[in-house]
């Protein structure tokens, strides 16, 4: 399985549509979003792309973990990040975390998969990460980074 990290951030006139806005510059704005959990599958390979597919499926649904921040205090930032570990079969583990700067996100990372894999049996390779940030200057600001599993038909 190919698990497609993306990314995006947008700013508008309500967090709402900030929100919106991110999530259709990370190209899955026109989804009905499944959220999951943290697991990554056996045989799993993890691709960051930036994906455009606002205008491919819309309305079905998509399996995702998301990873966002809103931030609506001008001067303030919008920070979020996807880190995640995975072991020599391709399986691993997700973890989301979000803050106001890039370090912060980062060591909130590394913190919980160094957690992670001290109780775990699995033998996981290097940290890999995403952050995206945005910086507040007067309407609300969102930060998303997503892992995109798959999409579904309602049929």
């Amino acid at each position: 399985m190919e698990i497609k990290i993306t990314f995006g951030v947008g700013e508008a006139s309500t967090e709402l549509a900030a929100f919106d806005k991110a999530l259709f510059n990370a190209g899955i704005g026109n989804y009905n979003l499944i959220k999951l959990s943290s697991i990554i599958p056996a045989r799993s390979k993890i691709k960051i792309k930036k994906l455009n597919w606002n205008q491919k499926e819309f309305g079905y649904k998509l399996y995702v973990i998301l990873s966002k921040n809103i931030e609506k205090e001008i001067g303030k930032e919008a920070w979020s990040g996807l880190g995640w570990i995975q072991d020599k079969t391709g399986k691993g583990i997700f973890v989301e975390h979000h803050g106001s700067s890039k370090k912060e996100v980062k060591d909130l990372i590394n913190k919980s998969l160094k957690n992670i894999k001290k109780y775990r049996k699995e033998k996981y390779g290097k940290i890999k990460y995403k952050i995206v940030g945005i910086k507040c200057k007067g309407k609300p600001v969102c930060a998303l980074v997503s892992a995109v599993f798959k999409s579904e038909n309602w049929e």
